[in-house]
């Protein structure tokens, strides 16, 4: 069960965006794993997507569509990546692109597709082509949830966050959903993410709050290190809302936007971590007193993607010397391990590079037992900093991916 997640509630409306979802029988059992998100004339996108060197077709695809033209269709199956079936893989999903703008009256540039699913299997395209009628005159404003539900995969709970601002007293509303589970590390977003504002940004603003959101939510978790074929994260701004245009990325009004768009990073990045596969841990790592961002950032990475400390989360065992060791390999130049410090939640359990005097084994088990954990590692080399999100490694991990494909 997802550590602290419960169901969404519903989510607002954006206006400018109508969106939808179906069966279009891509898993054996039926269940909803078709989506559409529509955009009025007018809307803005900004996007960024996996760098696996492997990656999937609607993500060439979706890559190649978002520089020709402002989408107007996002079309998002699950059950199916599309990933690692060359030219057919390319035809297939260029064939839904081109059967889905014939209905909507639109150039195929303006469909953007993706899936998320099982590597290695053809597109059902005949079956996805099927239903696209009547999905398309099913969407609606309210139906962010059953999109939220349609394309997750090994996913536990749907995820999805709104909020809504007030910038120069003028309403403007946030939504966003993303699905992740298992395959998450930070290498471009790790997942699904689609968001929807009613904000009007001008578009290289756009792409620049994207880019420094992702940075500080999708790029800064990690559920098992092992990057997707197909993850992409899309942001839409509608231009809507009556509140003042943004065109400067650092007006009032666009830092109003941007911390908000950040929190619902945020939100969502760690959903996903939450809900890793067979995670019963959640676990915050703050890096603190190194020289640069990077730095932190690699320390954090050594230790979040450790199947040693991961599998000692999931023990609830405070076995440190795990931590230790991934610091110290952590690529770090000329580290001083003599100034360190690692504190789980509030027990400190290395001073100065060695073990704490007011340390006790007990006292370490009782942090290790807490199902959300904060580990604290100061290098006290400089002053860069950085949060980052992971969880543990269970017997359920194992047992989900072993039996995936069956």
């Amino acid at each position: 069960m997802a550590v602290g997640l419960s169901a969404i509630p519903p989510l607002l409306p954006v206006n400018g965006i109508r969106v939808g979802a179906c069966s279009a029988g891509i898993y054996k059992n039926q269940r909803l794993d078709l989506a559409v998100i529509t955009c009025e004339n007018g809307s803005k996108s900004a996007a960024v997507f996996t760098r696996n060197a492997f990656c999937a077709a609607p993500v060439i695809i979706a890559r190649d569509h978002i520089q020709k033209t402002s989408p107007s269709y996002c079309l998002i199956n699950a059950g199916n990546a599309n990933a690692g079936m060359g030219m057919k893989g390319y035809e297939d999903a260029m064939r839904v692109c081109h059967h889905l703008s014939q209905l909507a009256g639109c150039p195929v540039e303006a469909v953007l597709p993706f899936s998320t699913g099982v590597i290695g299997q053809p597109l059902p395209v005949d079956n996805i082509c099927r239903v696209l009628p009547e999905l398309i005159d099913s969407v609606s404003e309210n139906a962010w949830n059953d999109v939220a539900n349609a394309i997750i995969t090994t996913d536990t709970l749907p995820k999805g966050i709104s909020r809504q601002i007030s910038i120069a007293n003028q309403q403007t509303t946030i939504t966003g959903v993303a699905k992740g589970s298992g395959m998450i590390r930070p290498d471009m977003a790790t997942m699904l993410a689609f968001i929807a504002t009613d904000a009007d940004i001008d578009r290289q603003v756009l792409n620049k709050m994207l880019l420094e959101s992702v940075e500080q939510s999708f790029h800064r978790i990690s559920v098992d290190g092992d990057t997707s074929t197909n993850d992409a994260c899309v942001l839409i701004a509608t231009g809507k809302s009556t509140a003042p245009y943004i065109d400067s990325f650092d007006s009032d009004f666009a830092v109003q936007f941007r911390n908000a768009l950040t929190e619902i990073c945020v939100y969502l990045a760690q959903a996903i971590v939450r809900d890793g596969e067979g995670a019963t841990k959640f676990v915050t790592i703050n890096i603190r007193g190194g020289k640069t961002e990077e730095e932190c950032r690699n320390v954090a990475y050594a230790i979040a993607h450790s199947p040693l400390i991961k599998t000692a989360l999931f023990a609830s065992d405070p076995n440190w010397g795990r931590i230790l060791a991934a610091i110290g390999r952590s690529g770090i130049e000329r580290l001083d391990v003599s100034k360190i410090m690692i504190y789980i939640d509030d027990v400190c359990i290395v001073e100065n590079g060695s073990r704490s005097g007011k340390y006790t084994e007990s006292l370490g088990k009782s942090v290790m037992g807490r199902d959300e954990i904060i580990l604290y590692v100061d290098l006290n080399r400089g002053n860069a900093t950085i949060s980052f999100w992971t969880c543990d490694l269970s017997y359920e991990y194992v047992r989900i991916n072993a039996e995936y494909r069956t």
